[in-house]
């Protein structure tokens, strides 16, 4: 998993007035927790761009005042007209100690189903997985060349090393659903063959 370098001060006075101050200045207030210790810190709005707006999932090596820690995002506020950010949490990374977060999942290969006309159903966009950090992979992929129509994946079919999917076992993911045109090219070629 990439990490992207978020560099922050220490707030030196904490409260909504102080937070509203901060934010005009392009500031966003933020907290990190988990570790040794709580830091409430400031860090300018543009660092992160490269952290929250992509479809990648990256953890932070935040730097508060040289003050340097492995942290992920835990939660984050945006404000509800404006959809401008507002706060950051992050969680500390403590080495040793697993994390729970949600990775990107993708498909790869081409389903036989999706060929005879059925249609590929991805219930999930990310899946939640908990292990420690050096074992987190930046997506999880599965394939699809062997399902067929009605066919599905689920949670207990995806299988990677040395990290635990956190989720019903029983949760469908993937499912290749028939169509109209899959079901008349069925029954032709169960007509062809009664013939």
């Amino acid at each position: 998993m990439k990490s992207v370098s978020i560099s922050g001060s220490l707030r030196e006075n904490v409260g909504k007035k102080d937070a509203k101050a901060q934010r005009n200045k392009g500031m966003i207030p933020c907290v990190i927790y988990g570790g040794k210790d709580q830091k409430m810190f400031v860090v300018d709005e543009r660092q992160f761009k490269n952290l929250l707006y992509t479809p990648e999932v990256r953890y932070a090596e935040v730097n508060i005042n040289g003050d340097v820690r492995k942290a992920i995002v835990q939660e984050t506020q945006f404000h509800a007209i404006t959809d401008k950010l507002m706060h950051v949490d992050f969680l500390e990374v403590v080495d040793g100690k697993p994390i729970t977060i949600e990775i990107p999942f993708k498909v790869k290969g081409t389903s036989p189903g999706v060929l005879k006309g059925g249609l590929l159903k991805k219930r999930v966009r990310k899946l939640k997985v908990r292990g420690l950090l050096e074992n987190i992979p930046e997506e999880i992929t599965a394939d699809i060349s062997s399902l067929d129509i009605n066919d599905m994946t689920k949670i207990c079919d995806i299988h990677i090393d040395n990290l635990e999917i956190v989720d019903n076992p029983n949760k469908v993911v993937l499912q290749v659903v028939p169509t109209r045109g899959s079901a008349a090219a069925t029954s032709e070629e169960e007509t062809g063959e009664e013939a």
